[in-house]
């Protein structure tokens, strides 16, 4: 059970917050590209923890409870240390506050669920708000500083919730400076 490949991509995300967590602290372009490649990679098992799961009839117990989890955790502490690092700041922690705030009353609300023996399966807006989360967090982890943005029309986390105005397009370089 706890040795079936399926486990093993859960808890791996799991372990590799500590090496995230770390990884802020580094400067360097080689450094952030290690985070978002971690991350992503992070991100990836958690489609493939539940669909080999499914696939070779892993399914458990341990899974279904330790796989919401560890998407909590790993969410958490990259948002907690955007916040800590200073790489969102202001109006910013807005959403962040409300994404934790979030996770955790979801949290709650499974652990008293379950003490009833109410079951709350994981719905599929759910996972694709977790996937969504963890394509918002890839641009954070700062790729944007080593990877080239389009001038023209720039989107990410911080415009689409620091501004409160949408998507945020820059004035294009040809534009004549006033």
């Amino acid at each position: 059970m706890l040795t079936d490949l399926p486990n093993l991509l859960t808890l791996s995300r799991i372990i590799i917050i500590p090496v995230l967590v770390g990884l802020f602290y580094l400067d360097g372009d080689g450094w952030r590209w290690v985070s978002v490649v971690l991350f992503t990679l992070a991100g990836v098992t958690d489609y493939f923890d539940g669909y080999l799961a499914r696939k070779w009839a892993q399914i458990s117990a341990f899974g279904r409870f330790l796989d919401p989890i560890a998407d909590k955790l790993l969410v958490a502490a990259v948002i907690l240390m955007l916040v800590a690092t200073g790489r969102i700041s202001g109006l910013v922690v807005l959403p962040a506050l409300v994404i934790l705030c979030r996770e955790v009353m979801v949290s709650g609300l499974r652990e008293f669920l379950a003490q009833v023996n109410v079951g709350v399966p994981v719905s599929r807006l759910a996972k694709w708000k977790t996937a969504l989360q963890l394509i918002a967090l890839v641009d954070e982890t700062d790729i944007g500083a080593v990877a080239p943005r389009n001038p023209v029309h720039e989107v990410s986390f911080r415009n689409r919730w620091g501004t409160g105005l949408g998507y945020e397009i820059p004035e294009p370089l040809w534009s004549p400076k006033a």
